[in-house]
């Protein structure tokens, strides 16, 4: 229906969270109507992206340096490791300045249980720092509550405990949200305010 070169950008599109056919249809001919400044611009930070962004070597968090800042920041607490799923965590728990410690992104969680499809989690890289870290005194895992967060968190705790019985491991706490309504909570939420109350 389209010429090639709209379809193959339109297929590209498609392949990010959230993109069908119509979004990717509407963003095309957005910056097609927009003329080649804006397209431009987009593309240069493309670029600028791929150019500079890495992966910092000691928590696998995104940035332009390695390490990244935080884990840069001699005024971080590093022997306390938040361990996330992905990089957006981070931010969400930077925007609380509640936490002082350094991260660990996992770039994922166990799908389904399926310990088989691990190799591409970022395991063996927080056990390594776990034994190379004397000094460490807690792991947070601030994982998803859902089945698959659940089961990485399990098998962490173990590999964890496994190296250093010591590590004290916590987890984010669970319960009723500010403002919520008590009769329409889940059980399951329910009773985890219930078993977390302060």
């Amino acid at each position: 229906m389209f010429s090639p070169s709209i379809n193959q950008l339109i297929e590209s599109l498609k392949k990010l969270p959230s993109v069908g056919q119509h979004t990717a249809e509407r963003y095309v001919f957005h910056w097609l109507k927009s003329g080649k400044g804006e397209v431009n611009e987009l593309k240069d930070a493309l670029d600028n992206l791929l150019k500079n962004t890495k992966s910092c070597g000691v928590c696998w968090n995104f940035s332009d340096t390695n390490p990244c800042p935080i884990c840069a920041n001699d005024k971080r607490d590093h022997n306390q490791i938040c361990v996330v799923a992905a990089v957006p965590d981070i931010a969400a728990l930077e925007k609380t300045s509640a936490y002082s410690g350094v991260y660990h992104v996992l770039r994922g969680s166990i799908d389904g249980g399926d310990l088989d499809n691990m190799t591409e989690l970022k395991i063996k890289e927080l056990v390594k720092r776990v034994e190379q870290n004397k000094d460490l005194q807690e792991i947070i895992l601030a994982l998803s509550p859902d089945m698959n967060g659940e089961t990485t968190m399990l098998y962490l705790k173990k590999e964890i405990l496994n190296i250093n019985p010591k590590i004290k491991i916590t987890r984010l706490a669970r319960g009723l949200p500010m403002g919520s309504d008590l009769q329409y909570a889940d059980e399951i939420t329910l009773g985890s305010a219930m078993k977390n109350r302060v």
